[in-house]
């Protein structure tokens, strides 16, 4: 029996343990991004999640302690995370994670929109470099994969085949799906639309649906009763079709407005795991087109 059991434990030592990269990113989507090509060499965890607003999240001891352990950092930027990213990277103390090191990466090097041509604190929170929700134009997550899986190979020279075969694989099946969400969006096409907050104009873009304006009287500031009487007196033609907001966004402002233009109220997952059919990036896009297509009316379909 002695035997038997110091062969198990021989055994069980003797069982090679795949070094994984410990990923860190500051928004689900990249995370998610980071599974698709890393695959079981990957361990991707995010610093939010769907239900929390990326710009304003806290650098907690738990986060700093992840952050200090991570050997790849992947952020949006576009000063998305300007609030907090700064101080989690000093905090965690890991030079493999500060800005100019391999473990740091910006997703933002995408061509932005709705760059302001000036800024000052009189306009709200505004972002300087341009909209930073570049990821809810589904052509924008192919760019951010090359990069990534070229950054994954730099940090694990052992993994580059894996990671070169992951890429491959997902493009495929990227560009798959992509044909098809454009295809199923394009009865949205004109759909005019309201939104909480500066959300959702990449997806809009993408689509070709027609902003009519935001909730927020600028951007970051919560609308108070008055401004929502306004938008509701202030009808515009073709009048909006439907609101717009994040999962991790407060509803009541947009249902009093939507009551009382009589037209749905329609929750986006916006990232991953906004809904439970969000899992994954391909469940993004399926459900956001599922939600907009289901609230809108049958002239637009």
């Amino acid at each position: 029996m002695k035997r038997i059991f110091l062969a198990f434990l021989i055994g069980l030592f003797a069982l090679p343990v795949a070094a994984r990269v410990s990923v860190l990113t500051t928004v689900p989507e990249w995370a998610a991004l980071a599974r698709e090509i890393g695959g079981e060499r990957v361990e991707a965890t995010s610093a939010t999640t769907a239900l929390q607003d990326p710009h304003r999240i806290e650098a907690r001891p738990s986060l700093i302690a992840r952050a200090r352990s991570a050997d790849l950092l992947i952020a949006t930027g576009a000063e998305l995370e300007i609030g907090w990213l700064p101080l989690l990277q000093r905090e965690s103390g890991n030079r493999r994670i500060q800005p100019g090191q391999p473990g740091y990466l910006e997703a933002a090097f995408v061509s932005l929109r709705d760059v302001p041509r000036a800024v000052d604190r009189s306009m709200g929170d505004v972002h300087a470099a341009g909209d930073p929700h570049f990821h809810l134009d589904p052509r924008n997550i192919l760019p951010v994969a090359v990069a990534l899986a070229e950054r994954l190979a730099t940090i694990d020279p052992d993994g580059a085949p894996t990671y070169r075969a992951n890429h491959e694989r997902f493009v495929a099946r990227w560009t798959e799906a992509l044909a098809r969400w454009t295809e199923e969006g394009a009865s949205l096409k004109g759909l005019a639309f309201l939104q909480a907050h500066r959300s959702f104009g990449y997806l809009a873009y993408w689509l070709g649906l027609t902003p009519r304006g935001e909730l927020e009287p600028k951007p970051g500031i919560e609308p108070g009763s008055a401004h929502l009487s306004r938008i509701v007196a202030n009808r515009q033609e073709p009048p909006a079709a439907m609101i717009l907001y994040a999962a991790y966004q407060d509803e009541t402002a947009g249902r009093w407005v939507a009551e009382r233009l009589g037209v749905p109220l329609v929750k986006l997952p916006f990232t991953v795991g906004g809904t439970p059919q969000a899992g994954d990036l391909f469940g993004l896009f399926d459900d956001t087109l599922r939600r907009l297509k289901a609230a809108a009316r049958p002239e637009t379909r």
